[in-house]
C-alpha cells in the first residue's frame, strides 16, 4: 500500500498507476472549484453574537439577487474593527463562471474620492499641504482663472470646474500622466466663483490628484499606493489599468433596453485616478473605512477637515465635506458615505461611527440598484447598537 497526498492506493502495474495518480490529482483539484462554484463564499465565519444578523442579510440579499438578476455582487461588514460578514453572490464572470469572492476586484468609481481624501490628509498632517492655498502653489501648470480656487473648494464640490461632458464618462484614450489627464477640461472657465455654488465634478478631484503629485514630489498613484493601501493592507485595490493583467479582476456588465446582461464597452480610466479610476473589494473597502474611525491612520484635526460639512458662501450646508457625505439619517444617526458608478461597477461604502459599523457592497454592472445594501446595513446597525 503506497500513499499520495494522504490518499492510498494498491502497488499496480505501472500504467494503470500513472492513471490513478492522475484521477487523484484531478479529483484533487477539481472538487474544492466545484464545491466553490456552488457555493455563497463567505472568509470569515460570523460572531456568535451576529450569527442571525448575518442569516436575516444573506437571505435579503439573495433575494434581491434573484429578483435582479444582476451579475453578482459582494458585501463586507466590520463592526468594531471586527469583520462579521463578508461574502460573494453569484458571478465575477458570467461566461467563465468564475464565481463571486469579497476579495474580487471591482470599479469603485467615485470612492476613489474617499481615498484620494486621505492622501490629502496624510500630507496636511506632514505639513506638505495647505488645502486653503491656491491649487496653481502645487500645481503651477494649472491655468490661472477669473478666480482662485483652493483644495478644499475642489474637495468640496465648490470649486466651479465642470463634470462629465458628451462622452468623456466613455473614454478610451490613454493618459500617461495626471497632467495629461488634465487637459479634458484645464483649458475651460470656471462655472462660478469658488465657494458660491455646489456643483458634483470628478474633474475636480482630478485636479486634486495633481496637488497631491505637488505636494509629495512623487506620481500620484505612487503615492496612494505606498502611503494609503500599502499603510493600511489593502492588497486588492489598484489602478485599473485596462490593458495590465490584474488578478482577481471582475468582468464588467451592462443591462441593455430589453433587460439583457452584455459586456460593457470598453473604457480607459487613467484621466481620471483620484476622480474614479481605482479597482477595489469589499474587504479591502470596509478595512479602508474602518481606518477613519480611529487616530492610527489620520489625526482627529484631519478627520475632522474629512468629515465637517462645506458651506457655500451664503451659508448653505452642502452636507459633503472633504471626499465624504455626511447625513443624519431618519434613525437619527450620522452617517459617512460615498457612492461609485462606473461602466461596469456599482458600488457603496458606508460608516456609522457611534456603532462602528462599516459595510462596502459592490455589483459588477452598470447602475445597478444597490438598496439592499441599506437593508444590510440598518440591520448591524440596530444589532450593534443593542450589544
Amino acid at each position: 500500500m503506497n500513499r499520495l497526498c494522504g490518499l492510498s492506493y494498491t502497488f499496480l502495474p505501472l500504467n494503470r498507476r500513472k492513471f490513478m495518480i492522475r484521477r487523484v490529482f484531478f479529483a484533487l483539484m477539481v472538487l474544492p472549484l466545484c464545491y466553490a462554484a456552488h457555493a455563497q463564499l463567505a472568509t470569515a465565519p460570523a460572531p456568535h453574537r451576529f450569527a442571525d444578523v448575518v442569516k436575516t442579510s444573506r437571505e435579503a440579499v439573495l433575494k434581491d439577487f434573484h429578483q435582479k438578476a444582476y451579475p453578482g455582487i459582494a458585501l463586507s461588514v466590520l463592526v468594531a474593527g471586527q469583520t462579521v460578514w463578508s461574502e460573494g453572490f453569484g458571478y465575477a464572470d458570467l461566461e467563465q463562471r468564475v464565481p463571486m469572492w469579497p476579495t474580487n476586484k471591482f470599479r469603485i468609481g467615485s470612492i476613489s474620492k474617499p481615498i484620494t481624501a486621505a492622501a490629502v490628509g496624510l500630507l496636511v498632517e506632514e505639513g506638505r499641504l495647505d488645502v486653503d492655498a491656491p491649487v496653481q502653489h502645487y500645481v503651477p501648470y494649472f491655468p490661472e482663472k477669473r478666480w482662485p480656487v483652493t483644495t478644499r473648494q475642489l474637495g468640496g464640490h465648490l470649486g466651479g470646474i465642470r463634470h462629465y461632458l458628451g462622452e468623456e464618462f466613455f473614454s478610451t484614450v490613454s493618459y500617461p500622466t495626471v497632467e495629461s489627464g488634465l487637459t479634458m477640461f484645464a483649458a475651460d472657465t470656471l462655472l462660478y466663483e469658488p465657494g458660491s455654488a455646489f456643483t458634483y465634478s470628478s474633474h475636480g478631484w482630478n485636479l486634486i490628484s495633481a496637488v497631491v503629485e505637488g505636494a509629495a514630489k512623487v506620481p500620484f498613484l505612487e503615492y496612494v499606493r505606498q502611503t494609503v493601501f500599502g499603510r493600511l493592507g489593502m492588497n486588492h485595490s489598484v489602478a485599473d489599468h485596462p490593458d495590465s493583467l490584474i488578478t482577481q479582476r471582475v468582468r464588467f456588465y451592462v443591462r441593455s433596453a430589453d433587460g439583457t446582461l452584455l459586456n460593457a464597452p470598453y473604457v480607459d480610466n487613467s484621466y481620471k485616478w483620484a476622480g474614479g479610476g481605482f479597482l477595489s473589494s469589499p474587504e479591502d473597502l470596509v478595512r479602508f473605512g474602518n481606518a477613519h474611525l480611529g487616530d492610527g491612520f489620520l489625526s482627529g484635526e484631519v478627520r475632522e477637515i474629512l468629515f465637517t460639512p462645506q458651506h457655500t458662501t451664503d451659508g448653505e450646508n452642502t452636507g459633503y465635506g472633504f471626499g465624504w457625505r455626511i447625513e443624519t439619517r431618519e434613525d437619527g444617526r450620522r452617517y459617512l458615505s460615498h457612492g461609485g458608478g462606473s461602466v461596469g461597477g456599482t458600488s457603496i461604502l458606508v460608516m456609522q461611527p457611534d456603532t462602528e459599523v462599516v459595510l462596502a457592497a459592490m455589483i459588477n454592472m452598470t447602475a445597478a440598484n444597490l438598496e439592499v445594501a441599506d437593508t444590510v446595513l440598518s440591520l448591524f446597525v440596530e444589532a450593534a447598537a443593542n450589544q
